[in-house]
């Protein structure tokens, strides 16, 4: 995948990339939420950059998961939904053996979800992780191939782990990928990793955390509207929400509840235990003097839903709070302080600028590019478009017939839907995101914008073919 080249231990940084579960691109205190508190994430902006339009090419857990550990599309990695692909996840082209080529001590502390087994997968010297989602209290984890039972709260209990990671005493450089479960909600799984979300037990608190935030109010976007007026504005959805109700889909969705006040908070809530390592993650680098050598990655592994354009609880769809991350990077040496880089990029930009970071050269089978050349400046031939897509999953019976390619440029979106037809009254949804930042006027039929839907489509083309190596 990679090329090897070691530059030296004194100019290759240690590398910390965390992952949160469902983390929306606003729901930190940095990223403009208004009453969640998040002290150490934010010194990550603060200290470091920020990125306003970052996004991930698949917005569900598995298939985004694994684009960020190979850089490359689901459509060429293959894990292109949440089937558990257990086989498949142990020979993904993951970026971390590429860095233990380069001389990297590499672990992963957190949740796999490629596939329900916890068994450690290749690129790692030290494994912890759990099977499928993981519970959120008293978890069993794999711990370097040992099934250990713990007491306590998941996100407690990662900290930990990670702290003791990042203390051990060592002469290379290490790269810890921390995948937290939160802010994902608790659901039934059976022994096998197999998850029932018709016993979900939602987002569940420390008792420390229960009462926090208390009454406080997460107000709607403009684009939270009634099923009824997203159908009218977006035929695609209206065979899609009459499937909602019936007895199998409500039975899913009733378990998660569709991003009510209460909910909402309780999200917040989960994130202040996340802060807390974080916190810790500062501490122990600053004690060691090796904050400044150590780049730290913040992101989410895909959007969500509080009832945007009809849907909730959901992350799966193109529009900009199901496809926008959280994207935050630290490392004084290359980044500048409270930077703000507003230039396109991918979650499968992460493997090559790790990999470029530990002194290697991106591999032709990663299909990112790296970073390090945005926090120098602008790149005058940086990308001008991205490709997310959607594959349908049997286990979501709403959502049959949803597959869909997307495009989005610095000022448009088109939606091509790919199993609908112009004769059932679907169209292409098409966007003015400089007029109309929420995505509630489509513009594809309208003959002023006709010059850009068609080259909005030559551009898909482009990146679809890319995307499979054509």
């Amino acid at each position: 995948m990679a090329k090897a080249r070691s530059r030296g231990r004194s100019r290759r940084p240690d590398i910390i990339v965390i992952l949160i579960d469902d983390l929306r691109f606003d729901e930190f205190g940095a990223g403009g939420h208004p009453y969640m508190k998040t002290p150490h994430i934010d010194r990550i902006a603060h200290e470091g950059a920020s990125f306003s339009a970052a996004f991930h090419p698949t917005p569900i857990c598995s298939p985004n998961r694994a684009s960020i550990l190979t850089g490359q599309y689901a459509s060429r990695h293959g894990i292109i939904d949440n089937v558990a692909r257990d086989a498949l996840s142990h020979r993904l082209a993951n970026y971390h053996l590429d860095l233990q080529r380069l001389g990297y001590e590499t672990a992963h502390v957190g949740k796999w979800h490629m596939g329900n087994s916890a068994d450690p997968r290749p690129g790692y010297d030290h494994w912890i992780s759990f099977p499928g989602h993981g519970r959120i209290e008293d978890p069993t984890f794999n711990e370097d191939g040992q099934v250990v039972a713990h007491k306590g709260y998941i996100t407690d209990l990662l900290n930990q782990r990670a702290l003791a990671f990042i203390e051990r005493r060592r002469e290379k450089p290490y790269a810890l990928f921390l995948a937290h479960k939160a802010v994902h909600p608790d659901a039934f799984q059976h022994p096998d990793g197999t998850l029932d979300a018709s016993r979900s037990a939602g987002y569940v608190l420390p008792p420390r955390h229960e009462d926090l935030y208390r009454g406080a109010q997460f107000p709607p976007r403009p684009n939270v509207l009634p099923h009824a007026e997203v159908a009218r504005r977006k035929p695609a959805w209206a065979h899609a929400f009459s499937l909602r109700q019936s007895r199998e889909a409500r039975a899913i969705l009733d378990a998660f509840g569709v991003g009510t006040q209460e909910e909402i908070r309780r999200r917040a809530a989960m994130m202040a235990s996340v802060d807390e390592g974080v916190g810790m993650i500062f501490a122990a680098l600053e004690r060691a003097g090796t904050l400044d050598d150590t780049f730290i990655l913040f992101l989410g592994d895909n959007g969500y839903f509080f009832g945007e354009h009809g849907l909730g609880p959901e992350r799966r769809f193109a529009y900009e709070e199901g496809i926008k991350s959280p994207f935050l990077v630290r490392y004084p040496p290359r980044v500048r302080a409270a930077s703000r880089i507003d230039d396109l990029a991918l979650t499968i930009d992460i493997a090559p600028t790790c990999v470029a970071l530990a002194g290697g050269r991106p591999g032709p089978d990663i299909q990112g590019r790296s970073l390090l050349p945005l926090f120098a400046g602008r790149v005058p031939d940086w990308r001008r478009a991205i490709l997310c897509e959607y594959f349908a999953e049997n286990a979501m019976p709403w959502l049959v017939g949803m597959s869909y390619r997307a495009v989005r440029t610095r000022r448009h979106k088109l939606i091509h839907w790919v199993n609908k037809n112009a004769h059932e009254g679907v169209s292409d949804e098409l966007y003015d995101l400089a007029r109309d930042p929420y995505e509630l006027d489509n513009v594809a039929g309208r003959r002023s914008y006709q010059a850009v839907r068609a080259r909005l489509h030559r551009e898909l083309r482009r990146l679809v073919a890319d995307s499979v190596g054509l």
